[in-house]
């Protein structure tokens, strides 16, 4: 896709924040998911799919979203098209079923996920957080998202993202 220069992901645990390694290990789509090196400082969408040349609609981001209820905070991650924002105080909230919802803190995120902010990605998420995917990014044949860390991308079949463990695919998730 693009200049991207991917290989298979399994082969390349060096391209992977450790959590996504081990989650591949044990996911049963891991053949289908591939990796490429990129500069780090262009990680981030904008930036990377002109760099790049990927079609923002073949991007993807995952945001962490928290809401807190009876003193307890709940998580999950929103998975949206490049092109898209994801309804967080909406669709998100009702999902976490908590009276507010928004973005968690970096610090939280980066802690919680054992992953670079900028580089989170769905695979390899705490096992209780929910995986919110929009229904458009399923409906890509490929798609890139984070690996976990800013060095790399990862390029799978968004209907592979729908077979995470958690994983729930949501009409609308996004605007």
């Amino acid at each position: 896709m693009g200049t991207l220069k991917t290989e298979p992901a399994t082969a390349r645990p060096d391209l992977l924040a450790a959590p996504v390694a081990a989650a591949l290990e044990a996911w049963s789509e891991a053949a289908d998911v591939l990796v490429a090196p990129i500069d780090p400082e262009l990680a981030d969408t904008a930036a990377f799919c002109a760099e790049y040349e990927v079609g923002l609609g073949e991007s993807a981001n995952c945001v962490v979203v928290a809401g807190k209820r009876e003193g307890e905070v709940r998580y999950a991650a929103c998975v949206v098209l490049a092109t898209t924002r994801a309804d967080v105080n909406g669709v998100a909230r009702r999902q976490l079923d908590v009276r507010k919802a928004s973005f968690a803190p970096m610090a939280d995120a980066v802690a919680l996920t054992g992953m670079e902010y900028g580089g989170i990605t769905p695979i390899g998420l705490p096992a209780r957080w929910a995986i919110l995917v929009d229904a458009r990014v399923v409906a890509v044949p490929a798609v890139i998202i984070g690996s976990g860390v800013r060095h790399s991308k990862i390029e799978l079949p968004g209907a592979a993202l729908a077979r995470l463990p958690n994983a729930l695919v949501i009409e609308d998730l996004a605007r």
